[in-house]
């Protein structure tokens, strides 16, 4: 078969850039996803790698160690899998192709994110930058695992960002591929600095009025933008609200805001509305989330740990794997580094640890991390993916858990 796909230019998940493609014009995510699921690899078998690229895996060069050991691991295991040697050899060029690939920091997207599907069989080695990853994984298979790929966006969601001062506010809209500038707001406002008498102050003045007319001036600012979100949101609801702010103006906004839209923020950053660019935006915006969602990695693991006792949710990689092949997961919880090999049951399509656990279920299928393919097929029911990164939560989470949605 020929070819389908080659080596895509690197930016194209970047601020702006993400859903149309590279800026010169290349294929769109949703194109690439198409072509990906169309492919026919016959006897072939797909390498399928998901790299997380956030600054701490940049620093130092620690994802290229975290792709090296992978790499050597599913060399290692490779064996497991019953292949025969032409193909088995040909999965190992495609590793090693993948890790020359990432060595070149020049191959690298600027996004926190990338995914690269290979098969020399058919001629196939194609890279998807990303915004986020849920975690680094690499995995064979007989076709692309493209689940992931096809829910990010979904999974981001919307976002609304605000970059105010006390005479502004700009307002963006993130998703996981683009940032775009909505309208803005200018407040009327006196010169912010220390009161001189007669030289800052209309005549009659005092200090205490010059200084009240200040802060009815940012109160009338706040409200004006606490109203602007609120409309905003009211003509497409957001997932998550950001604020930013050069100084302690993003936390004076909160208080502003309609109760609902309260619930809906997930962070503030320091940016200056005059610096602010999409790209920009984006960047400190994607690092707010990051911060929320380990904050939300802590609440979830309390709660599954609350909710073992009164059987609404599981800790451990057996129990969990059988309830998500029975559709009972709500929420699946991931620990960042835990890799277990396994089998997929031949009839049932379920994963599970042993050869002895699919008996009745058809041939067992060795899979190479059953971790993996928790992920996969949780995404595959639209199931929530958490991997929990913070340690303290990690540590707590035996391989995988879960919350159910019925018991």
């Amino acid at each position: 078969m020929a070819a389908i796909g080659s080596r895509f230019s690197s930016d194209a998940g970047q601020a702006n850039g993400g859903q149309r493609g590279a800026r010169g014009g290349g294929p769109t995510v949703e194109e690439r996803l198409q072509r990906l699921t169309a492919v026919h690899t016959g006897k072939h078998r797909v390498v399928s790698c998901y790299l997380k690229l956030e600054p701490r895996d940049r620093s130092r060069g620690k994802y290229l160690i975290k792709v090296k050991n992978r790499v050597r691991e599913v060399i290692q295991a490779l064996p497991r899998l019953g292949l025969e040697r032409g193909v088995q050899e040909a999965v190992t060029r495609d590793l090693e192709k993948i890790q020359q690939h990432l060595r070149s920091p020049g191959n690298l997207p600027a996004t926190q994110g990338v995914a690269i599907f290979a098969c020399e069989g058919i001629g196939l080695f194609e890279t998807v930058p990303l915004p986020v990853v849920h975690r680094s994984r690499l995995a064979v298979d007989a076709m692309p695992l493209v689940r992931e790929l096809a829910s990010v966006e979904e999974e981001f969601g919307r976002l609304i960002t605000v970059v105010l001062d006390r005479t502004s506010a700009r307002f963006f809209e993130v998703t996981a591929y683009d940032t775009r500038e909505l309208s803005g707001l200018r407040a009327d406002s006196t010169r912010g600095k220390r009161f001189r008498a007669g030289e800052d102050a209309p005549s009659g003045w005092g200090e205490h009025t010059y200084n009240n007319r200040i802060r009815q001036e940012k109160q009338r600012h706040y409200e004006a933008i606490a109203r602007e979100l609120f409309a905003i949101d009211r003509r497409h609801p957001a997932h998550g609200i950001v604020i930013a702010a050069t100084g302690s103006d993003a936390g004076a906004v909160e208080p502003f805001l309609h109760n609902y839209l309260v619930e809906r923020v997930i962070g503030t950053a320091k940016l200056n509305p005059k610096e602010a660019t999409p790209a920009v935006v984006h960047g400190a915006t994607l690092a707010v989330r990051e911060a929320w969602e380990r904050e939300t990695e802590r609440a979830l693991v309390h709660e599954v740990q609350e909710g073992v006792g009164v059987g609404w949710a599981l800790n451990g990689l057996t129990p969990t794997l059988r309830a998500l092949s029975r559709g009972q997961v709500r929420s699946l919880l991931v620990n960042a580094d835990s890799v277990e090999a396994g089998f997929r049951c031949g009839d049932s399509g379920r994963l599970a640890l042993s050869e002895r656990e699919c008996r009745g279920e058809g041939e067992p299928i060795p899979v190479l991390d059953v971790v993996d393919g928790a992920i996969e097929e949780a995404l595959r029911q639209g199931v929530e993916v958490n991997v929990i990164y913070a340690p303290e939560a990690r540590d707590s989470i035996e391989g995988l858990g879960a919350l159910l949605r019925f018991r």
